[in-house]
């Protein structure tokens, strides 16, 4: 399995720490199943693994890894801070609090869950104490989530390091080109949460009228012409415009699906048809909106 693995495309951040393309997420991965996806997203030829705090299975993340044999230096292990720990000394807190989670004493890549802009102090103070982490050598990278170029300019101005990683949701549906620009002209590699769109699946706004990305005429025409799935089709327009998806899936052969992806290209014009799906409507939370009034529970750091 090992020969897979250099097929999958590195990012290079700007700190200069190298970051596999294709990851696995386990967003809503329930901990009795995390262990599983994450060992067989590892033999599969995955290096990269992103879950949070909030997810609660930073636990089942770390003994995916130590059950699937790769070596850890060998795997790129994401973990982020959930906002109820925001604020410098918070943040210190929650950070080990996720190692001892995760049972590692370094992560490849920290990162703020939410901009939170009602409570931008405490976004710069929990920034603040990553930039700490990070000077200490306990990650490698750090970088923000769902932020907007408004966000990532006003987080800039209050402190000392760049993220090198703006993780959002983006999908053909909600491809955020004003985001990507913006990321790419302050040097940060943009990475996409619910990249093949099925946050309008699981948290659809009108339950009865609920849109999949899968079942798109259009990606499905693009990918019957390459003798692929609309999954890998959506991935492989993610990873042509340079992006870092991390579909998420604990079943073994939609693992594998989706890293089935490099062996096939888009043309020019079918990367254009699926450019042209935008509707400019996220299926996730506005991150304006985002706080600890909207979301007031806490992660217990035990």
């Amino acid at each position: 399995m090992a020969s897979i693995v250099p097929a999958t495309p590195l990012l290079t951040l700007n700190n200069g720490v190298t970051m596999r393309a294709l990851g696995l997420g386990v967003y809503q991965s329930a901990p009795d199943e995390t262990v599983d996806a994450v060992q067989t997203a590892l033999t599969t030829g995955y290096r990269l693994i992103d879950t949070a705090a909030a997810y609660g299975n930073e636990r089942e993340v770390g003994e995916g890894i130590r059950r699937s044999g790769i070596d850890r230096s060998e795997v790129f292990l994401t973990t982020k801070l959930w906002i109820s720990d925001y604020g410098y000394d918070e943040a210190l807190t929650g950070f080990d609090a996720s190692l001892r989670r995760l049972g590692t004493d370094q992560v490849d890549l920290y990162l703020l869950h939410w901009p939170m802009p009602n409570e931008f102090e405490r976004t710069v103070g929990a920034w603040k104490a990553a930039e700490r982490i990070l000077a200490d050598g306990r990650a490698r990278a750090i970088g923000m989530c769902n932020c907007s170029p408004a966000h990532l300019d006003s987080l800039i101005e209050h402190t000392e390091i760049v993220p090198a990683v703006n993780q959002v949701e983006l999908h053909p549906y909600f491809s955020q080109q004003n985001v990507r620009d913006a990321d790419s002209a302050r040097g940060i590699i943009t990475q996409s949460w619910s990249p093949i769109g099925g946050v309008y699946v699981y948290q659809p706004n009108d339950p009865d009228n609920v849109r999949s990305v899968l079942q798109d005429e259009t990606v499905a025409a693009i990918a019957a012409q390459h003798g692929k799935t609309p999954a890998q089709d959506v991935l492989r327009w993610q990873l042509q415009h340079g992006l870092s998806p991390i579909p998420k899936s604990v079943k073994a052969d939609r693992i594998a699906e989706n890293f089935d992806v490099f062996d096939f290209e888009l043309t020019p014009e079918q990367v254009a048809r699926i450019d042209r799906l935008d509707t400019g409507q996220r299926g996730g939370p506005d991150p304006e909106a985002v706080d600890t009034a909207l979301f007031p529970f806490a992660i217990h750091n035990s």
